[in-house]
């Protein structure tokens, strides 16, 4: 099982390997990669039969005969460390006011409504598809936030893993490769306050999500492309007690795994966690619990100056889900000063308005534009390319947040790559230094990523999913049975 303190980041070394020329049966060979240490010319990929990568070797002189090159430059891909994949269906069918104060608790309201619909059948559906849109826009990796897990009415389905079950296998069916978390949601407020009518196909005690997880992990073990982990929902969710035998359970089993909160993501829940814990909330979890490297906090977005500096040192991924944020109307997360404390952080779609890396690092940045009416806020003296800067530091936080060996074209890392279209508008006839400015900040016609590579797979080629069509009829089946 991998440590997640040792999944690698963007800053390590090269990883690049010497002596005899490696076999060519796994090979790629770009004329320009993005690797640890930046753009380098004629770098040759090879990797094995698990989809590791074992020679990343720039400066090749000419590569083994019959290696096929690449069409255009090469990038990691980007993990997408928060997902629901259900709520992918629901996208556009909120855009109206549904009172005179419309907000991200009138628009719960009508997820639930949405989330008792859905089926076993149809969530395969939706989340198929939805794996297959990630990896057109050159997400490889996805960090699945599943809370689906009963029938309508709360009874258990005979195999309790049943959700979890056919959603992992959409991720394998298409390709990308998958951190599982169970979601433990087991009050509807704080102050263990119980379960509301609408929720019954969320809730689970400790011991019953650890047994689900247990399940699930038996009938599909873990593998180079599939990691498991827990998500207490939130910390209105949750109590202290039922986190701590979470935890506890969870280190039994699954040592070191990931751990992924929502938290702070709006005001109305820091004000409840002040009125019934006497604390913030991401206070109050630093307070009581060791987070560290393993954790995720999801939005954080509402923190002060302490909780900024706090959550930076603790070492944990802030995960950040800009358009989502923006289309709940959550507010704009503390960017500048976050990273300026060397906070790290990750990016997600998670309800999946849009499914775009670009959009949510573009998103991330004008945000703190348009509050600070400047222009490149989030670059730095050492790193004056606001997209690069912002690039690297979502993979970094994104590999740490799946707890897998992705985020960087290393050796021991994940076969995961997107190949850019070298003739698009965006990047045609800029220099490599301005190639991931026009793929960030440049919106003109159809997207620049051509290829998709998923654990040494080709998934995608030339912006087509080789399981496009067949998944995509599935996908209107199942959404004109949830619009009935």
């Amino acid at each position: 099982m991998t440590d997640l303190n040792q999944a690698p980041g963007h800053g390590q070394t090269n990883g690049s390997t010497q002596g005899a020329t490696p076999p060519s049966t796994h090979a790629l060979f770009a004329e320009h990669a993005y690797l640890p240490d930046g753009w380098r010319r004629n770098v040759l990929l090879t990797w094995d039969a698990t989809g590791t990568l074992t020679h990343v070797s720039p400066d090749t002189s000419a590569p083994p005969p019959g290696v096929s090159h690449a069409a255009g430059p090469v990038l990691p891909g980007m993990p997408n460390l928060h997902s629901h994949a259900f709520q992918r269906a629901m996208a556009g069918l909120t855009e109206y006011r549904a009172n005179a104060t419309d907000n991200f608790w009138s628009w719960r309201d009508l997820m639930y409504r949405f989330a008792a619909k859905i089926t076993p059948q149809g969530l395969a559906a939706v989340a198929q598809w939805l794996y297959i849109e990630m990896l057109k826009a050159g997400y490889t990796s996805v960090c699945e936030f599943h809370y689906v897990h009963h029938t309508p009415d709360g009874s258990r389905y005979v195999n309790t893993a049943e959700l979890a079950e056919r959603v992992v296998d959409a991720a394998q069916t298409s390709g990308i490769g998958m951190t599982m978390l169970p979601v433990l949601y087991q009050y509807g407020g704080f102050g263990a306050r119980a379960p509301r009518a609408d929720q019954p196909r969320f809730i689970n005690t400790p011991e019953s999500l650890l047994d689900l997880l247990g399940k699930l992990c038996d009938a599909r073990p873990e593998s180079p492309a599939l990691r498991y982990g827990v998500a207490p929902h939130s910390l209105r969710a949750v109590s202290e007690p039922s986190l701590r035998t979470l935890l506890d359970g969870l280190d039994t089993e699954f040592p070191g795994a990931p751990v992924h909160i929502h938290i702070a993501e709006q005001t109305a829940e820091v004000d409840a966690c002040l009125e019934t814990e006497g604390a913030r909330p991401v206070q109050w979890l630093l307070e009581r619990f060791h987070v560290d490297s393993r954790w995720c906090l999801v939005h954080a977005t509402h923190v002060d100056a302490n909780e900024t500096l706090a959550l930076a040192r603790s070492g944990a991924v802030a995960g950040l889900c800009l358009t989502t944020e923006a289309n709940l109307g959550d507010g704009i997360f503390p960017a500048n000063a976050y990273l300026d404390a060397q906070g790290r952080f990750g990016i997600g779609s998670d309800s999946h308005i849009g499914v775009d890396w670009r959009a949510e690092l573009r998103l991330l940045e004008y945000g703190q534009r348009l509050s600070r009416r400047q222009r490149n806020v989030l670059a730095s003296a050492e790193a004056p390319f606001v997209a690069d800067r912002l690039f690297n530091a979502a993979l970094d936080g994104g590999a740490h947040a799946t707890g897998r060996a992705v985020g960087a074209l290393r050796v021991g890392q994940r076969a995961d790559w997107l190949v850019l279209d070298a003739d698009h508008p965006g990047i045609a006839e800029h220099t490599p230094q301005a190639w991931l400015s026009g793929v960030v900040f440049c919106e003109h016609g159809e997207t620049p990523i051509r290829d998709v590579y998923a654990g040494g797979e080709k998934v995608v080629d030339n912006r087509r999913h080789r399981d496009e069509e067949r998944a995509y009829a599935q996908y209107r089946v199942a959404l004109a049975e949830l619009l009935k």
